[in-house]
């Protein structure tokens, strides 16, 4: 994610440092970041570093690490959060802005959801499918809403499907919302959307997750629709039948899974309310055998 609007921004222009690891920076710093995407391929040479304290001065930071990175990645950036830098989390579940903030000062934060399908091929590669490329995002702070404009500004300039939003923890929630059910039922059944909402087993697995955390977002006062359930349903079953979670791709290559942040945050959230989220609650159980990669180790 970071590597594609990473690349459109240069593209038109700005200034963009990207910071990576492994065998992905080295294939960066060596023959530059390669885009293959259905809105148009680049061929990009960048500047890529692996400390963040060597990117240089920055106004906006996109923070798109996987969420169990967050706390550390968040910690490694101190060195180039100044005090015109602001940092945009555009990661999975509803708790960034939060964990984020909690290590750099809230009000160096704001909040962001991505929607975008793409993936790192190879090392320097990425490979985006599907026309789906947009952002949104907002301050949490009054004081945020001016670096927030600019950025809209820059994305619009990269010709990114960008929206500055007012209420930006109602949209994460209501991507939580889809994600969460997404996730949860992809990953567990091992099949695309398409198999599992045409089941009616499956589908009644799909709703529920889907409601359970619509009602906590409901009780923790974000104002999400009485329909939304009912829309979001509609809007998953014009999904197309292979999509799949990336966190069942995730599941399927051996690695990490986000699901304490997904169905099992449900689950918490749920517990502290008082509440019951038997369905996220069972499907984080299901998944814990996996959560740090296809190694079950023995209790």
């Amino acid at each position: 994610m970071g590597g594609y609007f990473g690349a459109r921004l240069q593209q038109a222009g700005h200034s963009v440092a990207f910071i990576a690891r492994g065998r992905h920076l080295q294939a960066l710093q060596r023959n530059g970041l390669a885009l293959k995407s259905p809105l148009g391929d680049a061929q990009l040479k960048v500047k890529a570093v692996e400390k963040p304290a060597d990117a240089g001065a920055a106004d906006v930071v996109v923070f798109a690490v996987k969420l169990w990175d967050t706390e550390s990645a968040a910690a490694q950036l101190r060195p180039a959060v100044g005090g015109n830098t602001f940092v945009i989390p555009f990661q999975n579940g509803v708790e960034s802005i939060e964990r984020v903030g909690a290590v750099l000062g809230r009000e160096r934060v704001m909040g962001g959801a991505a929607y975008i399908a793409g993936r790192i091929a190879e090392p320097g590669v990425i490979v985006q499918t599907g026309q789906m490329a947009r952002l949104r995002f907002g301050p949490v702070f009054e004081s945020q809403r001016k670096a927030a404009e600019l950025f809209l500004a820059a994305c619009r300039e990269a010709k990114i499907d960008a929206e500055l939003v007012d209420d930006i923890v109602r949209v994460l929630w209501e991507k939580f919302v889809l994600l969460v059910a997404l996730s949860a039922t992809t990953t567990v059944t091992r099949k695309p959307i398409g198999v599992v909402r045409s089941d009616p087993d499956m589908r009644w697995l799909l709703e529920a997750t889907m409601r359970e955390t619509w009602e906590v977002g409901r009780k923790r006062g974000v104002a999400l629709p009485d329909d939304f359930v009912a829309k979001t349903l509609a809007f998953v079953d014009g999904l197309p039948h292979e999509m799949k979670a990336s966190m069942l791709g995730d599941l399927e290559a051996g690695g990490r899974l986000e699901a304490p942040w997904l169905s099992g945050a449900v689950a918490r959230m749920a517990r502290e309310l008082g509440m019951e989220a038997a369905a996220n609650r069972a499907v984080h159980a299901a998944l814990k055998p996996y959560l740090n990669g296809s190694e079950v180790k023995a209790s």
